[in-house]
């Protein structure tokens, strides 16, 4: 199977792959005048047939369109900040069951000192993020927003499924709300470790968020996205 890498644009004919990607190309997987790989712009995937391999760019012709399609349904996640080696793992995770938009939250239970070190790691989210595109050949890398609050991130979500993962008793279970579901779009929020408080459900509730819950059982934040996505990708998707 070939690899998959994006670019900033397809030039009429030709496209260039720079930065990161082209270091990889020519470095670790030493590419050749004459290989094949598939390039996307972020709309579309075309074949493209290397034609030069440079110390800082790998040029390609363009040669046929490949047949291609944006996952469904189009889902934002609202990811609550936790330790970084799970907050990661999730976005890795995410990318690769289709969501499309990452918010990061700085909920009112995650650990300060994470949330003042999250915009640091921005770029390194951003690669994570490239990469897992690539790795499941996406057509588009998952848009990273900047840092939210709960309540900000639940007033400025409009449209589509909203869902509001809850470990409080009475919380319906997940599958009573997608089994009346019928929109190709989703918003979903995933609290930190300690889960929401009182004042951050009612914030999700005055946003259009039902609560929902996924079991009895307690799952760890990086657990619950995989969990989640998968039944909405089940219950929305095509």
């Amino acid at each position: 199977m070939r690899r998959r890498f994006f670019v900033e644009q397809f030039a009429p004919g030709r496209a260039v792959l720079g930065g990161s990607g082209a270091h990889h190309l020519a470095r670790v997987l030493r590419a050749e005048a004459g290989q094949l790989y598939e390039l996307s712009d972020g709309e579309r995937v075309r074949l493209g047939r290397v034609e030069r391999v440079g110390k800082d760019a790998v040029e390609f012709a363009l040669l046929e369109e490949i047949p291609s399609r944006e996952p469904a349904p189009k889902t934002t996640l609202l990811l609550s900040i936790v330790k970084f080696d799970a907050f990661e793992w999730a976005l890795e995770k995410a990318t690769e069951l289709g969501v499309c938009r990452v918010v990061p939250l700085g909920a009112a239970r995650s650990e300060k000192a994470l949330i003042l070190a999250a915009n640091k790691r921005a770029e390194r989210w951003r690669k994570i993020l490239l990469e897992a595109s690539e790795q499941s050949r996406r057509v588009s890398v998952p848009r990273l927003e900047p840092l939210s609050t709960a309540a900000e991130a639940f007033s400025t979500s409009s449209g589509g499924c909203r869902i509001l993962l809850s470990e409080r008793a009475g919380a319906p279970p997940l599958k009573s709300l997608l089994v009346r579901a019928t929109e190709a779009e989703a918003v979903l929020a995933i609290g930190p470790e300690g889960g929401w408080t009182d004042a951050e459900i009612a914030a999700a509730r005055a946003g259009g968020f039902p609560e929902a819950s996924l079991g009895t059982l307690i799952l760890r934040t990086e657990t619950a996205v995989i969990a989640a996505l998968a039944a909405l990708n089940y219950a929305l998707g095509p």
